[in-house]
């Protein structure tokens, strides 16, 4: 007997049907003497028409009240996903994040996990109960609902995986695998057999939508091993697990699109110690995650700054760097939404030279130009014009021959 954790996603569980075929696929793991926690999301397209409604009412609504309202979507899925599996026979209870012991920190709509009390899915577990608790939610100290952010499901599973102890965990979506691009963009994309953390980790955060990258922080800080795999096919998926000698032999394992970013150009920045701390400060408190950042040599007491922030970050990074500005004195903010960050990621980078060269002379041959550069020891990215992003991928595919692993 094992004890599995299971995620599925929205497309998993996107209508009354579907909901019926995870629950036989449970039930096949239950009678194999399987304890199971099953994880899930809202059906999909529930979580986008709850925040449709919510800006119909109010363009900036409360994050406080977004967090009370898409945790709605999650709930309707927990007693849906119960009720198919008390229909084949199947004991099981659902639970809401707060009722699963998930704890969080008081940040709403993109919460951290402080700790989970897994005692009452414990209790059920060793009373041969299926437990399904909802994804993507927790609850915070003062005992209001927090959500977790996209992808919060899958951070849900890991994190229940770790602290259950579970001997497997399984995330069901609606693609077989990780691929070394998406397949629906570079047609002769391959699914991987096996990926590390560290590749894993430096896709998702790149744009992949395969898993969220927090998920797969904590799933490296806690040794959860874990599988991406289809709900729609009994196919054999991804396996995401420590970095093993023989992934060193490939240089790059994949390549990523991401085209939710927005690039901030902040001018006439005045040039002097401290300027910059106080710019990433402010965007700091405002909670707006920063990725690439270039700044130019200053000339004439002034320099410009640039970086990359989430689409749905800009209006809150622009709101938070005017006083900001005003106050040092000087610097304009201009925000540019028609652009995409284009990454290639391998752990054999480490051990092999002519990574860059080679990506930038397949984009420069394909006359797609280059606006910023980001390099970490296994990835490296580059931002390019949005409408050109996916035959960017396919060229990056082509020039490291992922067609062929």
């Amino acid at each position: 007997m094992a004890r599995i954790v299971q995620k599925y996603g929205g497309t998993s569980v996107g209508d009354v049907e579907r909901i019926k075929k995870v629950a036989e696929r449970i039930k096949a793991f239950r009678d194999q003497g399987n304890q199971l926690v099953i994880v899930v999301s809202a059906r999909a397209g529930v979580t986008n028409e709850l925040i449709a409604k919510a800006k119909l009412l109010c363009a900036q609504p409360s994050e406080r009240e977004m967090d009370q309202l898409l945790a709605i979507g999650e709930q309707e899925t927990i007693a849906l996903t119960a009720m198919a599996l008390h229909g084949v026979g199947v004991d099981a209870v659902s639970y809401t994040g707060a009722q699963a012991g998930i704890f969080t920190d008081a940040v709403h709509t993109k919460a951290k996990i402080k700790m989970i009390n897994a005692a009452p899915v414990e209790k059920d577990l060793d009373a041969g109960r299926v437990v399904i608790v909802a994804g993507f939610q927790g609850i915070n100290d003062d005992g209001g609902v927090t959500t977790l952010g996209r992808g919060g499901s899958d951070l849900t599973a890991i994190a229940l995986a770790a602290a259950v102890k579970a001997d497997k965990c399984e995330i069901y979506t609606d693609v077989d695998g990780v691929y070394t691009a998406d397949p629906r963009v570079v047609k002769d994309a391959r699914k991987l057999d096996e990926i590390s953390y560290d590749e894993m980790l430096e896709l998702a955060s790149s744009g992949s939508k395969v898993m969220q990258s927090r998920s797969v922080e904590f799933a490296k800080k806690y040794g959860v091993i874990f599988e991406v795999r289809s709900s729609f096919n009994q196919n054999p998926g991804t396996i995401v697990k420590e970095e093993v000698a023989y992934m060193e032999k490939v240089v790059v394992r994949g390549v990523a699109v991401d085209k939710d970013q927005a690039k901030v150009i902040v001018s006439n920045l005045p040039d002097k110690p401290g300027s910059a701390a106080r710019v990433f400060r402010a965007l700091a408190d405002a909670n707006v995650m920063v990725d690439m950042i270039v700044q130019n040599v200053g000339r004439g007491g002034v320099a410009n700054l640039t970086f990359t922030v989430p689409q749905t970050d800009q209006v809150k990074a622009q709101r938070a760097l005017e006083p900001v500005l005003a106050a040092m004195g000087g610097g304009q903010v201009a925000i540019h939404e028609q652009i995409a960050k284009l990454s290639v990621v391998g752990v054999g980078m480490k051990t092999h030279s002519g990574v860059a060269a080679t990506l930038f002379q397949a984009l420069a041959a394909a006359n797609i130009n280059i606006e910023m550069i980001s390099t970490s020891e296994i990835k490296i990215s580059v931002i390019v014009e949005q409408e050109r992003a996916d035959e960017a991928a396919r060229v990056a595919h082509a020039a490291f021959h992922l067609d062929q692993l």
